[in-house]
């Protein structure tokens, strides 16, 4: 059976730091709430976009209860929906990676804790969409990474085996839903993590997607579990 490469999105493939924070900052700015710096917000981009808001408000000094922060979720995705791709794109050198390792037979997936409409509405727009083999947003899963089940329901969905499986991600989430599931991880020093990826302990560390081989990919294979 084919490899498969599980990749996050927000922060490892796809640069989506700059709609995301556009987004934040309208719905921001709906609350009379001054706008917020991209290097605050980035570590929260992983644990989805209610984490984001609250991060905001909280900067701000706002305190955001329960039933207004649904409603200022709503805003966000129906803003988000309409700019998902005005200024995201693939970070440098990935679509050639991934010529590299699809010639080589891998597979690719994508485990999110975005929206999974949003997630495949991102990658239609980017025309990379038909690449991956499964998408899989938090709305997919009971419990999103760094519960390994998320990870394992995308390793299923893409038609692969967990022992077969390589992620790749920029944040603690993807780190430990990897570790947690018994999957080789790989981690982007160019993401939206808070800490040198490093710190986290990933199995490897990519600084541009020029270094992600198929020998270096398939060398985490063969490691020992």
């Amino acid at each position: 059976m084919n490899a498969i490469l599980v990749f996050d999105l927000d922060g490892t493939l796809v640069d989506t730091a700059p709609d995301l924070m556009a987004t934040l900052n309208h719905v921001l700015a709906q609350q009379g709430l001054p706008p917020a710096p991209a290097k605050e917000i980035m570590p929260f981009i992983s644990g989805g976009a209610r984490r984001m808001i609250a991060a905001g408000a909280a900067r701000a000094g706002a305190i955001v209860e329960e039933s207004q922060l649904d409603r200022l979720f709503e805003l966000f995705l129906e803003h988000y929906g309409q700019n998902i791709c005005v200024n995201s794109r693939p970070f440098p050198g990935v679509l050639e990676a991934l010529d590299r390792l699809e010639e080589a037979g891998w597979g690719f997936a994508v485990c999110t804790n975005k929206r999974t409409d949003a997630s495949r509405l991102l990658l239609e727009k980017l025309g990379i969409a038909p690449r991956f083999r499964a998408v899989l947003g938090v709305d997919a899963v009971e419990r999103k990474k760094p519960d390994p089940g998320h990870l394992e329901a995308t390793v299923a969905a893409a038609g692969g085996e967990i022992a077969r499986a390589v992620m790749i991600g920029d944040s603690a989430a993807d780190i430990g839903a990897a570790r947690a599931a018994g999957v080789k991880v790989i981690g982007v020093s160019f993401g939206y993590s808070d800490r040198p990826i490093a710190e986290l302990s990933p199995d490897d560390v990519l600084h541009h997607y020029r270094e992600l081989t198929v020998a270096r990919a398939s060398a985490l294979l063969a490691q020992p579990q």
